[in-house]
C-alpha cells in the first residue's frame, strides 16, 4: 500500500533543476509543479546522460527549459539568479562510460559541481541547494546494513567522482554558508527512466527488456542484495530535504526499506510486466566493479526529515508499466 507523506507547499517558489530532463530530475519537476512551484529545467541533453524531452511533454507549457551544460559557468550563473530551491540532478551517470571516458566524467561530475556551487555562492547564497548523490560511492560494504558513517571505497570513476562532488557541497556549506545538503540514492526505478541502455541502471533497463518481451540477463546467480526505491518516493525525499533546516550540511540516504536480491527483483519485473530471466556467467569487466551486497539503512532520513518510502515494489512496477506501455516506442528510439 502506498504511504502518503505531508509535503511542503511550494506555491510561488522558484525551482531550478539541473539535469531536469533526465530520470530523477523530470520526476522531481512534475512533483514540484504539483506542489505549486515555478520550474526552470537546465539540461544539456547529452545522449550519454539520459535526458529526454519526452519526459516533459505533458507539462511543456508549465516550465522553462534551458538547454545548456553545467560546464558552462556563465550560463549557470544566469540560471541560479532568483531561484529559491536548486536541485543538482545533473551528472555523467554511466559507470562503464566513466571507465572509458574518465576525463568527461571528471568535467561533468566534479567541475560541473564546482561551477554550480560557485554560481550559488556568488549570486544566490540564500537558495536552498540539494545535491543528488549515489550509494555506489561507498564501494564494497565493510558491514551490513550501512549508514552515512560508512567509509567510502569506490570501484569506478563515476562513483569516485560522485564521492568528490558530494564533499564539495558539504565543504561549501561549512566554509561559505551555502545552504547545501546531499541526498544519496540507490537503484531508483519508475516512469521517465532510460530503459534502452544498461548504462543508466540495471533495474530500468530490465524493465525496458520486459516491456519488449525480451529475456532479462542476470550475471552470476543474482544473489547480491540491493535497496530499491520508486522514483516518486525519491522526489518526495529531495523536496523534504530542501525545505528542512535539519538537513543542512548533511548527507542522507533516501533508499527503499526492503532489500531484494537482483534475481528476486528480476523475477518480480517478469511477473508484473513480462519476459523471463536468463542466468549467464559474469563478464570480466563488470565483475571487476561489482560491489556485492549493498544493504543500506534509511534511518537518518526518517529521523531528520520524517521521510519514508511508501510504494511497494509491485505497485511501483505496475505504475511504471502503465506509464511506458502507451508510449514505448518514444523511449526506445
Amino acid at each position: 500500500m502506498t504511504v502518503a507523506l505531508t509535503l511542503p507547499d511550494l506555491s510561488g517558489k522558484r525551482v531550478l533543476i539541473t539535469g531536469g530532463l533526465g530520470f530523477i530530475g523530470s520526476n522531481l519537476a512534475h512533483r514540484c509543479l504539483e506542489l505549486g512551484a515555478q520550474i526552470t529545467v537546465y539540461d544539456v541533453l547529452d545522449p550519454r546522460s539520459g535526458g529526454n524531452m519526452a519526459n516533459m511533454k505533458d507539462i511543456s507549457h508549465q516550465h522553462q527549459i534551458i538547454i545548456n551544460d553545467v560546464r558552462n559557468f556563465e550560463a549557470l550563473c544566469a540560471a541560479v539568479l532568483n531561484q529559491d530551491l536548486i536541485f543538482n540532478c545533473a551528472a555523467y551517470t554511466s559507470h562503464p562510460n566513466s571507465m572509458r571516458e574518465p576525463l568527461i566524467d571528471i568535467d561533468v561530475n566534479c567541475k560541473g559541481a564546482i561551477n554550480l556551487l560557485e554560481a550559488v555562492r556568488r549570486f544566490n547564497p540564500d537558495a536552498e541547494l540539494v545535491h543528488v548523490g549515489t550509494s555506489t560511492q561507498i564501494g564494497p560494504l565493510r558491514q551490513s546494513p550501512i549508514d552515512e558513517d560508512h567509509a567510502e571505497y569506490p570501484l569506478d570513476i563515476y562513483s569516485a567522482n560522485k564521492t568528490v562532488s558530494e564533499k564539495y557541497f558539504l565543504i561549501y556549506q561549512r566554509a561559505y554558508g551555502v545552504r547545501a545538503r546531499v541526498v544519496r540514492l540507490a537503484n531508483v526505478y519508475g516512469p521517465r527512466s532510460n530503459i534502452k541502455s544498461p548504462d543508466f541502471g540495471f533495474v530500468n533497463y530490465f524493465i525496458g527488456l520486459a516491456l519488449q518481451g525480451r529475456d532479462i540477463t542476470i550475471f552470476g546467480d543474482g544473489s547480491q542484495l540491493r535497496n530499491f526505491c520508486f522514483v516518486d518516493d525519491v522526489a518526495e525525499a529531495l523536496i523534504m530535504a530542501a525545505m528542512d533546516e535539519r538537513s543542512l550540511g548533511e548527507a542522507l540516504f533516501a533508499v527503499g526499506d526492503q532489500h531484494h536480491s537482483v534475481a528476486e527483483v528480476s523475477e518480480a519485473i517478469c511477473a508484473q510486466i513480462g519476459g523471463q530471466v536468463r542466468y549467464v556467467p559474469w563478464p570480466a569487466d563488470r565483475k571487476a566493479i561489482e560491489i556485492g551486497d549493498a544493504v543500506i539503512s534509511n534511518d537518518k532520513a526518517r529521523r531528520l526529515l520524517g521521510w519514508q518510502p511508501g510504494t511497494s515494489l509491485a505497485e511501483g512496477l505496475q505504475q511504471t508499466r502503465h506509464y511506458f506501455e502507451p508510449q514505448l516506442a518514444v523511449y526506445l528510439r
